[in-house]
């Protein structure tokens, strides 16, 4: 089981009120619902091997430098210099962040981030190497790609906590976009994707772009037939998609989660146990985590 750790604890800050605070007031809610969200997900599913997949690197350079407008919007600040590469997150979350850090290590489950790269990609590169069934945990469609019904990969998404997830694999793909997971990387460049400065083909929209897909197979297929006269493309599509060469040139290698980032060692089997039993009470103690712990902890131990 990989996790799109971010992506988990955001939602538990949203899901969580933040009137779950720590003894010194604190917040914590972000903390004890990614808690939560584990062993619930631990106890429904049961992996064997479950991998807090983090952003070292949260909007790489090699991704900007290919398309400048990538998640330019998420810049917490701006200066005449140019832009900081710090995301912009809740004042009252960003404090939370270490504590998951620290206690993820005290528990011993295995915490994986590499700069330059997103979570996305240790994911991608996890999933490809996996040699048995892998769920993905995500609230981000960008991972929908991965799903693979040979290799055994799916996504769940969460639709309402982690207790209730819509299993992604390619017979609800294609009913929902008309495509397989890698056509899912076509459909969401043409597409675009405003969440993550995508810009997309303009005036190409999530429909049109399955239907170009279906009729000429893949993103290099399309590119073709706007050369091709004879190609059953509309005046007005040809001329949008060829005005978008040098976008559809590029956009593949942002949008593609990378597949060979460089791991460091690390053992991804589920603890039993705490790593570090003391360091675990510490950070129970100072940060109000007793009953979120305990909870985990009697459901790692079954």
């Amino acid at each position: 089981m990989l996790l799109d750790t971010a992506s988990l604890y955001f939602r538990a800050y949203f899901g969580v009120p933040d009137s779950v605070r720590a003894p010194d007031g604190t917040p914590v809610n972000a903390v004890r619902g990614l808690l939560d969200f584990i062993g619930r997900l631990v106890q429904d599913h049961r992996p064997d091997d479950l991998v807090a997949c983090w952003d070292d690197d949260w909007r790489p350079q090699w991704r900007v430098d290919l398309i400048p407008t990538y998640k330019a919007h998420r810049v917490a600040v701006e200066t005449p210099a140019g832009e900081t590469d710090e995301e912009e997150v809740p004042d009252t979350l960003s404090p939370q962040v270490p504590i998951i850090q620290d206690v993820l290590a005290a528990l011993g489950i295995a915490r994986v981030g590499v700069t330059p790269y997103e979570a996305d990609d240790v994911i991608g590169t996890l999933a490809g190497r996996a040699t048995g069934p892998v769920d993905i945990v995500t609230g981000d469609r960008d991972l929908y790609q991965l799903v693979d019904d040979d290799r055994r990969v799916r996504v769940l998404y969460p639709l309402k906590g982690v207790g209730a997830l819509q299993i992604t694999d390619e017979a609800w793909l294609r009913e929902k976009y008309g495509v397989d997971g890698p056509g899912y990387v076509d459909l969401a460049l043409l597409r675009g994707d405003p969440s993550d400065g995508l810009p997309g083909v303009p005036g190409i929209g999530e429909k049109t772009a399955a239907k170009l897909l279906d009729a000429f197979g893949d993103l290099a297929g399309i590119v073709a037939a706007v050369d091709d006269p004879a190609a059953r493309l509309t005046p007005t599509q040809r001329k949008r998609l060829d005005g978008a060469r040098d976008y559809l040139a590029v956009a593949p290698k942002v949008v593609r989660v990378a597949g060979d980032v460089p791991l460091p060692a690390f053992d991804p089997a589920l603890p039993r146990e705490p790593r570090d039993p003391a360091a675990l009470e510490a950070l129970a103690a100072q940060w109000g985590l007793g009953g979120a712990l305990r909870r985990l902890l009697a459901i790692l131990r079954t």
